[in-house]
């Protein structure tokens, strides 16, 4: 076979780029021209591959379509959420599982994790010194908070968070941190501004948390920012340390009230009932003193009427009758003797020893 000028087939003096001027040394110097270095690659290739150079490019094009097209299948991992970007623009989200998006650079796709929690802290700022130590420094301008009754509250406080939207919450919000912290910081003191300090610092801090995690949780929503409040968790809920001392003295002096309260029920309750039956029993007594007065004058009257109707019927013997019963009824309970000397002659002389007893007795 005959050299044609080295691989490119340019002429025997044409050096590999087959820039051969057939024996004219005076053009050796010249730069090889592009156009024709790509023509002649172009017809090596073609005289290299069976067929013809057509189906070469057909085959070579459909593999690298189908690399493009395949290209667009994508993982979801459970603990993420896919968000397809259109040309840089949110699409939709997908679930965990395989799927398939338009490929690049039509479509993209952005996996973040969104199980993953996270923790803003508010009215104070951990920091650790070394490797051991763990210290907390106070945000006053967060931790201060009105109270419903006019006190003033130290308030430190957790809010743990996650993703419940991928999509809106890549695209909706600049600051996620920035703006749950403002968002809980704001109903936080909506809350407390609703609430006594008493029922803060001590009974319903549950409740409070409760609350708050509820309006952040709508604040959130109405953002659409694609946020889920997981936990709102009270530290600290003390009255300021300026008037801390103040603010026990306080609570001190409401603890006496209420102990003294519970004393003076506890008497009432002793000392009412017991007032309460005397009087029932009085009355009582009373209601049976009038009945049995009432039903002695009835009976003495009723026995008037009936002597006063046998009067009527028969005078004489009704008051000699009379007569007779009211001397005996006098007369037994009278200690003296009366004697009639005309019809018994006299009697012997005794001495009353009853009469004399009697009077000692008096004595």
């Amino acid at each position: 076979m005959a050299n044609n000028g080295g691989p490119w087939g340019g002429g025997n003096d044409g050096g590999p780029w087959g820039n051969g001027n057939n024996g004219n040394n005076n053009d050796k110097n010249t730069p090889p021209n592009v156009e024709d270095i790509f023509k002649n690659s172009q017809i090596k290739f073609k005289n290299n591959i069976p067929g013809g150079g057509n189906i070469g490019f057909g085959i070579l094009a459909a593999i690298v379509l189908f690399v493009w097209l395949i290209s667009g299948f994508y993982q979801v991992k459970p603990e993420e959420q896919g968000v397809v970007l259109r040309f840089g623009k949110f699409t939709y989200t997908t679930m965990p599982g395989l799927h398939y998006h338009l490929p690049y650079p039509i479509e993209e796709v952005i996996t973040p994790n969104v199980t993953n929690d996270n923790r803003i802290e508010i009215g104070f700022r951990e920091y650790r010194s070394n490797r051991d130590n763990k210290s907390t420094r106070d945000v006053i301008e967060e931790s201060l908070m009105l109270t419903g009754d006019e006190n003033i509250v130290d308030v430190n406080y957790t809010v743990t968070w996650n993703i419940k939207d991928a999509g809106k919450y890549l695209f909706n919000m600049r600051d996620p941190d920035g703006t749950v912290r403002v968002a809980a910081e704001s109903a936080m003191r909506e809350v407390v501004g609703q609430t006594d300090i008493q029922r803060i610092i001590t009974g319903e801090r549950e409740k409070v948390e409760e609350q708050t995690m509820t309006i952040l949780q709508n604040m959130m929503d109405e953002f659409e920012s694609g946020v889920n409040i997981r936990r709102v968790k009270l530290l600290k809920a003390d009255p300021p340390k300026q008037v801390v001392d103040a603010f026990n003295e306080v609570q001190r002096a409401k603890a006496d009230k209420e102990r003294y309260r519970n004393e003076a029920e506890a008497y009432s309750n002793d000392i009412l009932p017991k007032a309460r039956g005397e009087a029932k029993k009085r009355i009582q007594d009373a209601e049976a003193y009038k009945e049995k007065v009432i039903n002695k004058a009835e009976g003495d009257a009723a026995r008037f009427l009936s002597v006063y109707n046998e009067y009527k019927q028969a005078k004489e013997v009704t008051a000699k009758r009379l007569y007779l019963e009211t001397m005996e009824d006098v007369l037994s309970r009278s200690n003296k003797v009366i004697i009639d000397k005309s019809k018994t002659g006299g009697v012997l002389p005794y001495l009353p020893l009853e009469g004399l007893n009697n009077q000692k007795g008096a004595k």
